[in-house]
C-alpha cells in the first residue's frame, strides 16, 4: 500500500477550495412539481424510456463483457460480478439518496432532500397529474430519474477497470457506495442541475464528459495508485482471457451510446438526431485514428486497439454531442483516438501506475480532450451557447481535483474498515476462486 504523497495532499486542498472560490450563490428558483398529464410529450417520453434501456445496456452486459474479456481467466467472474454488484448497489443508493442530492435545488454545491426514496415522483391518474423535473419538464420525473440512474451506474462501473485482479470485493463495494454519494452526486449537481455552480458558470457538458468520464478516470487512477500494481506487473505478460468478449462489449457500448448522448437531449427532436450522428462519426474516427497510431508504432493493428479507439471517440464526443456539427465530431474523434492511445501507453509509463484496463488513459484523458474541444468547437447556432475553452478547463480541473481528493479519502476510510487488497496467495490463485468460490469452465 503506497502512502499518500504530498501531491495528493495538494490535490485534496485544491479540490475543496476551488468550488468554494467559484461558488456563485443562490440556486435558480425552479424545482420539481406536478403538472397536467396531457402537458407532457408522448414522443419525448418514449425516446427517454428507450434511451434509459440503452444506457443500462452499456453496463449490463456492455462493460461487464468489455472488461471481462481483458482480464486473465482466473479473474473474469470476479470482474463481471463486480460490475453487476456495483450496478445493483448504486441503483439502491440512487433511489434512496443520490437522485435527490444530484437533481433537486438546494445550494450550488448539493441538492436537497425533496426526492429521498423517490418521494414525490407521483402519478395521480384520478386528477390527471404527474411529477416532472425542472430539468426535463416534458417527460415524467420517474423516467428522468431512471435515465440519470443509468449514468450513475456506468460511471461507478467504469472504475472497476482500474482495480481488477487485486481489490477485495467487499472493499470495492464500500468504496463504490460511498463514492456514488459523496463524489458522483455532488459533481452531477454542480454540472447538470441548473443551480449548480459549474452550470451557472457556463460549463458545457452535454452528456457526461466531466461528470462521467473525467470523474471515473481520475478516481480510477487514484485507486490504482494507492492499491499498488498487480504482482508481476511489468515483468510478466498478462494475457487477456477472450478479446472476443471485449469486442462484443465494445459493440454494445457503441450502440448504447446513442441513448447516452442522443438521450441527453431529453427530447425526440433535431438535437437528439444531431447528437446521434456526431456520436457515430466520432466513434468511427476514434477507432481509425487509434488503429493508425498503433499501426505506425507497433507495425500492426489490433482488435483491442480498435475497440479502445472507438470508446475513446465516444468518450470525447460525449460533452460536445449537442453542441457541435458532424465535421467537428470527425476532428474530435480523430484527436481522441491518438491522444488516448498515448494515454494508455506513453502516459501510463510516465505515471508508473497499474491502471489495469486504462480507465484514466481512455476515459480520463478522453473526457479532458472532449471538454476542451467542446469549448473550442461549440456552435451558438446549434445550441444557443458559445463555448469557452477557459471555462471548460476550469470545470474539468474542478472535477479532477475534487474527485481525486475525495477518492483518496474514501480509500483511506475503506482500508481502515475492511482493508483494500487481497493477500498475495489469493491474488496468485485468482479472485474468482478466492473471492467467490467459482471458476470459469474449460
Amino acid at each position: 500500500m503506497h502512502r499518500i504523497r504530498p501531491l495528493w495532499l495538494l490535490i485534496c486542498l485544491l479540490g475543496v477550495a476551488l468550488p468554494a472560490w467559484a461558488q456563485t450563490g443562490t440556486p435558480l428558483p425552479t424545482r420539481p412539481g406536478l403538472v397536467p398529464q396531457d402537458s407532457l410529450s408522448a414522443a419525448d417520453t418514449a425516446w427517454m424510456l428507450t434511451s434509459t434501456a440503452l444506457v443500462l445496456l452499456m453496463t449490463l452486459p456492455g462493460v461487464a463483457l468489455f472488461y471481462g474479456g481483458m482480464v486473465r481467466k482466473k479473474n473474469v467472474l470476479n470482474t463481471m460480478a463486480a460490475v453487476v454488484a456495483v450496478a445493483s448497489l448504486v441503483s439502491l443508493l440512487w433511489f434512496a439518496v443520490g437522485y435527490s442530492l444530484a437533481f433537486t435545488p438546494g445550494t450550488s454545491w448539493l441538492g436537497g432532500d425533496a426526492r429521498l426514496w423517490f418521494s414525490g415522483l407521483d402519478y395521480q391518474k384520478a386528477v390527471g397529474k404527474v411529477a416532472v423535473s425542472h430539468a426535463a419538464p416534458n417527460v415524467p420525473e420517474s423516467v428522468y430519474a431512471m435515465f440519470q440512474l443509468t449514468f450513475a451506474i456506468i460511471t461507478a462501473a467504469l472504475i472497476v477497470g482500474a482495480v481488477v485482479e487485486r481489490m477485495r470485493f467487499s472493499a470495492l463495494l464500500w468504496f463504490t457506495g460511498l463514492w456514488s454519494l459523496l463524489v458522483y452526486a455532488p459533481v452531477a449537481h454542480w454540472v447538470w442541475e441548473p443551480g449548480g455552480w459549474l452550470a451557472q458558470m457556463g460549463v458545457l457538458d452535454f452528456a457526461g464528459g466531466a461528470v462521467v468520464h473525467i470523474n471515473a478516470g481520475v478516481s480510477g487512477l487514484v485507486c490504482a495508485h494507492l492499491l499498488g500494481p498487480r504482482r508481476g506487473y511489468g515483468r510478466e505478460p498478462f494475457e487477456p482471457f477472450n478479446l472476443g468478449l471485449t469486442m462484443a462489449g465494445a459493440g454494445l457500448l457503441w450502440v448504447g451510446w446513442f441513448g447516452f448522448n442522443a438521450g441527453s437531449a431529453v427530447a425526440a427532436d433535431g438535437r437528439a438526431g444531431l447528437a446521434m450522428a456526431v456520436t457515430h462519426i466520432a466513434a468511427a474516427a476514434g477507432a481509425m485514428s487509434w488503429m493508425l497510431g498503433e499501426w505506425i508504432v507497433r507495425r500492426r493493428p489490433s482488435l483491442l486497439g480498435l475497440c479502445s479507439g472507438l470508446v475513446a471517440g465516444l468518450v470525447a464526443i460525449t460533452p460536445a454531442a449537442g453542441f457541435v456539427a458532424p465535421r467537428d465530431a470527425l476532428l474530435i474523434g480523430a484527436v481522441a483516438g491518438l491522444v488516448c492511445y498515448w494515454g494508455a501507453t506513453g502516459l501510463k509509463r510516465l505515471l508508473n501506475t497499474d491502471d489495469s484496463l486504462d480507465v484514466f488513459g481512455v476515459h480520463g484523458i478522453g473526457g479532458i480532450v472532449g471538454a476542451l474541444m467542446t469549448g473550442l468547437l461549440a456552435h451558438r447556432g446549434i445550441a444557443g451557447v458559445q463555448g469557452d475553452v477557459g471555462v471548460q478547463a476550469l470545470g474539468a480541473l474542478a472535477v479532477l481535483l475534487y474527485s481525486g481528493c475525495m477518492s483518496a479519502v474514501l480509500l483511506w476510510f475503506t482500508k481502515g474498515l475492511v482493508g483494500l487488497r487481497v493477500d498475495d496467495e489469493s491474488e496468485l490463485t485468482g479472485l474468482d476462486l478466492t473471492q467467490h468460490r467459482e471458476r470459469m469452465g474449460t
